[in-house]
């Protein structure tokens, strides 16, 4: 499949409420307990599917806040799967995922749940989604999900509170029968404004450590706002093989997507009340459905273009010759330095043009 990300989105992301009666510490949406009123109404959501299919037929996932706190919830996924929409939602693990909920969910065609978890257990998750038994409630969905032989995929966010603890949460994985395992890096944003990622090395660290068990895990491996891991695989991959044998794997060693997404390239948020991002950590408007279509938002917006350009980046960035593999997180240079096309500032890679010029410089 040969997507042009300069044309359509490999995923969108449609938040399609902002309520939510979790606390998370991270959460960049800052969700309230209460609905907004300027939400996309059924029949708008409705015509943003249309877009969307419109679009290439892009993966578009319902997210929140918690999405099951809009009570047309089910008629929008119903909809989006009778157009030939791959749907999947990321509910948060409340008193609101029930057994019921679930199979309505799979008899409208839900091709996936997503649950986070945060720790391997409830003093870890708790603490982090700010609400006492999450953890247990999301232990107990994801067993009504297995009843049900529904594919489950698990968000973690990497940060301070657990990143010692990921060998657990792998061990968790298998157990749980994941299919895909969905590793987050915190953005400051939102009130992760207020938290302190992993440093750099740390997070060079856990990246190989990924790379090293995603051949052997019984699940899929991907990344969010760590496009280094690309660069990681690639790395590694190099090691091991060269020639033809590198050329076969190289196809598949970047995870699902045909080549690598990052913010406003393949990836397009949609917010509660219609405004458009890059992605959901990348806070820069760039237009409303309500006013524009979707896909002149994504296409012809400035924003958009910039970030599908990699020759703009600067710093390090700019200058890497994985820029177009990579790209390093948009959104974490935004939230760092306030400029989308800075270097990230969370990657320990020097490109090869600034480690032979300080070669040079040092003769």
């Amino acid at each position: 499949m040969n997507i042009d990300y300069k044309k359509n989105p490999f995923i969108v992301i449609w938040e399609v409420t902002r309520a939510c009666a979790l606390k998370c510490l991270h959460c960049r949406a800052e969700a309230q307990h209460l609905r907004d009123p300027r939400e996309l109404s059924f029949e708008e959501g409705t015509n943003l599917i249309d877009q969307i299919y419109e679009m290439g037929n892009p993966l578009l996932v319902f997210t929140g806040g918690d999405p099951l706190m809009r009570e047309d919830l089910y008629d929008l996924i119903d909809y989006a799967v009778k157009k030939g929409v791959r749907v999947s939602m990321t509910p948060s693990a409340t008193p609101r995922v029930t057994k019921k909920a679930m199979e309505k969910a799979k008899a409208a065609g839900l091709s996936r749940w997503a649950f986070s978890l945060d720790g391997p257990n409830k003093e870890i998750h708790d603490h982090f989604r700010g609400t006492k038994g999450s953890f247990d409630l999301t232990m107990k969905a994801i067993r009504h999900l297995q009843d049900l032989n529904m594919p489950i995929q698990i968000n973690t966010v990497v940060s301070h509170y657990n990143v010692d603890e990921l060998e657990k949460m792998a061990e968790l994985m298998e157990q749980l029968g994941t299919v895909l395992w969905s590793v987050f890096f915190l953005v400051p944003t939102g009130r992760a404004s207020n938290m302190e990622p992993i440093s750099p090395e740390r997070h060079e660290q856990v990246l190989h450590w990924l790379a090293e068990i995603k051949d052997t895990a019984t699940f899929d491996i991907k990344t969010t706002e760590a496009p280094h891991f690309r660069r990681v695989l690639m790395q590694r991959e190099s090691m091991k093989a060269k020639g033809e044998r590198q050329e076969k794997r190289r196809k598949d060693i970047l995870g699902r997507a045909p080549k690598g997404v990052n913010d406003g390239n393949g990836f397009v948020f949609i917010s509660h009340i219609g405004d458009v991002f890059p992605s959901g950590f990348l806070p820069i408007h760039c237009g409303n459905v309500r006013s524009e279509s979707l896909a002149a938002i994504y296409r012809e917006n400035s924003v958009f273009k910039q970030l599908r350009e990699p020759d703009q980046f600067k710093g390090k960035c700019g200058d890497c010759e994985y820029r177009n593999l990579c790209g390093g997180s948009r959104a974490r240079a935004y939230a760092v330095t306030g400029d989308y096309l800075q270097g990230e500032p969370y990657c320990i890679y020097i490109p090869k043009q600034k480690n032979e010029l300080a070669e040079t410089q040092s003769l």
